[in-house]
């Protein structure tokens, strides 16, 4: 089976801690601290690897993770770096948010690698936070956490032409007769799998690339069928071909047939109707001359749209050279930019902010809390005050560091010591 679909779970790698030591040489009694920054984490990176067409290297594994910083050593070593995961991909596959469905990005156009999600910052080293107040600091930063996220890879095939049809109406072969194509025919429903790509070759390099989409019934928008599998293929398409049964060989109404694929198309994306569509009324063969009453009302209905009727035959070749310069001249007054969807989820909100800080109990019983964001939240905030003492216990509250203080066994009327200032615990 074509996987052009896979939901998988990535994660960076975490940084490295900071290390906490202090120098210790002969002739140097009460050396400076010397602790060594942690090493960041690795990246998550997705590349575009120009032989993938399927995502089924994701089918059966599903989690992904980077390399962890290791964490920094004494005499100022620097910890080393976790090692990035490259995740290859192939092009045109758009990486989505599991959970709100939103684009994080698409590998198209210029996107041939990006990084999805950052390692984890290493923490810095016990020298980095020594003060005037604060000579032999015994804490230093932890690494900053890794992200998991749970991503949904999708495959919109690249194409400009996009050939849509119910089953049996011969796009395989209109195909496989005006590019190199060689998809599988058969006379049955459903033949069609999954995309097949070919190249109109044109003179003078006007060519262009057109895709057999497969999986259109009545209810596809819905899910119906195969109908969610492949609809988000002709998101990327410019110019869309119908292509119906003129000689009604299964007793099909081309016209409804029409209308209801349009309708699957708006209900999935009302967008897909502002792209030019073509009508290829094929099998004229089967009928007597090159045109019946079914093509006649195709073209009183559909040409006063803006869809231009072509009678083909596409096993003889009949008509195909006219449809296929009608198509080619739609797509010069066209961009020639690619679609490319525009990233709306940032993984990096993900990433928590953290300050270091230790919680020990001395000699004296007293518990002391040492930290430099606390020792900057001492500096502006007035705890002589009754409201900036509880804006200060909130603080300690929503830091973890009232949580550190009872797991060390703090009880009621104990002393907590930070940065000159003694408080007595009360729960």
């Amino acid at each position: 089976m074509f996987a052009d679909r896979a939901k998988i779970v990535i994660k960076s790698g975490k940084g490295g801690n900071g290390h906490v030591s202090f120098r210790r040489e002969k002739y140097v009694p009460n050396g400076g601290p010397d602790g060594g920054d942690g090493g960041n984490g690795g990246d998550i990176i997705f590349q575009v690897d120009e032989g993938m067409n399927t995502l089924s290297d994701y089918r059966y594994k599903h989690k992904f993770s980077a390399g962890n910083g290791e964490e920094g050593g004494k005499r100022n070593c620097h910890g080393k770096n976790g090692e990035d995961l490259i995740l290859k991909v192939p092009e045109g596959t758009v990486i989505k948010d599991a959970d709100s469905q939103k684009v994080i990005a698409d590998m198209s156009g210029e996107n041939r690698k990006m990084v999805i999600l950052k390692g984890g910052r290493g923490g810095l080293g016990n020298q980095h936070f020594a003060t005037p107040t604060m000579q032999a600091p015994k804490y230093a930063k932890p690494g900053q956490d890794s992200i998991e996220l749970e991503v949904l890879l999708e495959l919109k095939v690249i194409a400009d032409v996009g050939l849509v049809g119910f089953p049996n109406v011969g796009k395989s072969t209109l195909l496989s007769r005006v590019t190199k194509a060689q998809p599988k025919i058969a006379n049955y429903h459903f033949t069609t799998l999954q995309p097949n790509l070919g190249v109109v070759d044109l003179e003078g390099g006007r060519g262009f690339v057109i895709a057999d989409i497969p999986g259109l019934i009545e209810g596809a928008s819905q899910g119906v069928g195969l109908g969610h599998e492949f609809l988000r293929h002709i998101e990327r398409t410019k110019v869309m071909i119908h292509m119906v049964d003129a000689a009604s060989v299964e007793g099909r109404n081309p016209m409804e047939d029409i209308r209801a694929i349009n309708k699957e198309l708006e209900v999935y994306n009302p967008l897909l109707l502002k792209k030019p569509q073509v009508i290829a009324a094929n099998k004229i063969d089967a009928i007597f001359g090159d045109e019946n009453d079914t093509i006649s009302r195709l073209k009183e209905e559909f040409e006063p749209e803006g869809m231009k009727v072509f009678p083909i035959s596409a096993v003889s070749g009949k008509g195909l050279k006219e449809l296929i310069y009608h198509v080619s001249r739609l797509l010069e007054e066209m961009d020639d930019e690619p679609i490319v969807y525009e990233p709306e989820f940032d993984p990096s909100m993900y990433v928590l902010k953290d300050e270091p800080y230790t919680v020990e109990k001395d000699e004296e019983g007293a518990f002391v809390v040492e930290g430099p964001k606390i020792e900057k939240m001492l500096g502006y905030t007035n705890i002589d005050s009754e409201k900036g003492f509880l804006f200060f216990q909130k603080f300690l509250k929503e830091q973890g560091i009232l949580d550190e203080l009872e797991k060390l066994g703090i009880t009621d009327g104990d002393t907590v010591r930070m940065y000159g200032h003694a408080f007595d615990y009360y729960k």
